[in-house]
């Protein structure tokens, strides 16, 4: 794994607030795809704080309210523009599945399965995510001690057995709407994500 090209990249935060970033592209990934990353701000030289986000076209352009997604990357982009930190985009739509067929996944949510009963339904596995290209980007990046901003454990855990040393989490905000309840208890209750459920009960 190697940086292939390193570009500066103004950006547009959600507060209208203008932003630069440095933006990486790699050559190497294993399975081919053009995950990049983002710097912004100045970050930990020591534990540089880093949040993996892994694609959601319909979150994150569209901005869908039936997940979290859109507003994690904003808020992950306004937060490390004022304290530093690293954005890593994985380009593994709809848990690993696809955007086609995560959008069958939302057809069988509008029938009554949850999110992850949704997956098992067209024969996949709840969350099919592999952050081996996270590990493999941070290793290019020569950034093998981190602070990671998460509320899914199984993050930490797959870095760490790739041999990134993560020396604590950062949780990231409770984004929720009448349209995303469902999804974000499902998510507590079997994907084991470490969101309060009384702050998620508090929102409307």
């Amino acid at each position: 794994m190697t940086i292939r090209t390193t570009v500066q990249l103004p950006i547009i935060l959600n507060d209208g607030s203008e932003a630069m970033a440095e933006m990486y592209s790699f050559s190497g990934f294993v399975d081919g795809k053009e995950h990049f990353a983002l710097k912004l701000g100045r970050p930990d030289p020591t534990h540089p704080l880093v949040r993996i986000h892994s694609e959601c076209v319909t979150g994150d352009a569209l901005g869908s309210a039936r997940c979290d997604c859109g507003p994690q990357l904003q808020e992950a982009l306004s937060l490390f523009n004022k304290e530093g930190g690293y954005l890593l985009y994985l380009r593994q739509e709809g848990r690993g599945i696809g955007l086609y067929e995560k959008l069958d996944a939302y057809r069988l949510q509008e029938q009554g399965h949850d999110t992850f009963t949704a997956n098992l339904e067209l024969g996949h596995n709840v969350d099919e995510r592999d952050y081996q290209a996270a590990a493999d980007i941070l290793n290019a990046l020569k950034l093998n001690q981190i602070m990671l901003m998460t509320n899914n454990p199984d993050k930490r855990q797959q870095l760490e057995k790739a041999g990134i040393q993560v020396h604590g989490t950062r949780p990231t905000g409770v984004f929720a709407n009448r349209h995303n309840h469902g999804y974000l208890t499902t998510k507590i209750h079997r994907g084991n994500h470490q969101i309060s459920i009384d702050e998620l009960l508090r929102k409307p």
